[in-house]
């Protein structure tokens, strides 16, 4: 979704995707390793992490296009931020569910299981994305549709470490606010993308269309119109 976004405003998309996927994996091993610095209460932090993946992941798509409509000269230092943030947690998230259930089988045989439903996992949401996700809903409704998935595993994860949690009302509560303010934002994802929508075009926006393929924006500024395909200005027009 952050390369999506980044290649919609800054053009070059084989250079968005790339940075993006470099920072996003080079983020994963940070976390990995950062993971070695917990030593107790696993099960506890694995929610925690997982209620925070939520907000910032599901709340990065409207962050980043405000940030580019607001202050464009930060919008790469906020896009690379918010790419390595997520990819530290998800990093985080690996190692600390296979230390959390190694009592449960062989080690050769969880990090089998935990890895081939990690990856399959990644495939279908990579299917999902630009096949139904997208046309569909549109980059901000996927990005917080995602928040959710995120925050429901953590609300669900209360009930299944509850054992080794110990009082899990906190993290409930926790994950019951992710919840509520991602489905707000869903909610709204229309008005969202109409602000950020604003702050980016300098005239005013008289038509805004999400298609199967692409972002249509129509604005018009006295006498002429222009159309912006995925931010990026096509041609201008006069009445």
């Amino acid at each position: 979704m952050a390369g999506t976004l980044a290649s919609y405003v800054l053009g070059d998309t084989v250079t968005q995707f790339s940075t993006v996927i470099g920072v996003y994996l080079s983020a994963l091993g940070v976390g990995s390793y950062l993971s070695s610095f917990v030593q107790r209460g696993l099960a506890r932090r694995f929610v925690e992490i997982e209620i925070s993946v939520a907000l910032l992941g599901g709340l990065s798509a409207p962050l980043l296009f405000f940030a580019f409509g607001e202050a464009p000269a930060l919008f790469r230092p906020v896009l690379y931020t918010t790419v390595l943030g997520i990819g530290i947690l998800v990093g985080l998230e690996i190692p600390l569910i296979v230390r959390i259930l190694k009592e449960t089988a062989e080690l050769r045989d969880l990090i089998a299981r935990v890895l081939t439903f990690d990856y399959l996992g990644a495939l279908v949401a990579s299917l999902m994305f630009p096949l139904v996700l997208m046309p569909r809903l549109g980059l901000v409704r996927t990005s917080l549709l995602f928040g959710l998935a995120n925050a429901g595993v953590g609300l669900w994860s209360t009930w299944l470490f509850a054992p080794l949690i110990g009082s899990t009302r906190d993290l409930r509560v926790k994950a019951v606010i992710a919840i509520l303010i991602l489905t707000v934002g869903f909610a709204s994802a229309d008005f969202l993308t109409d602000m950020a929508e604003s702050a980016m075009y300098t005239d005013p926006v008289i038509l805004a269309k999400q298609t199967p393929y692409q972002r249509i924006v129509v604005t018009r500024a006295g006498h002429n119109f222009q159309l912006f395909l995925n931010g990026h200005l096509q041609f201008s027009s006069a009445d």
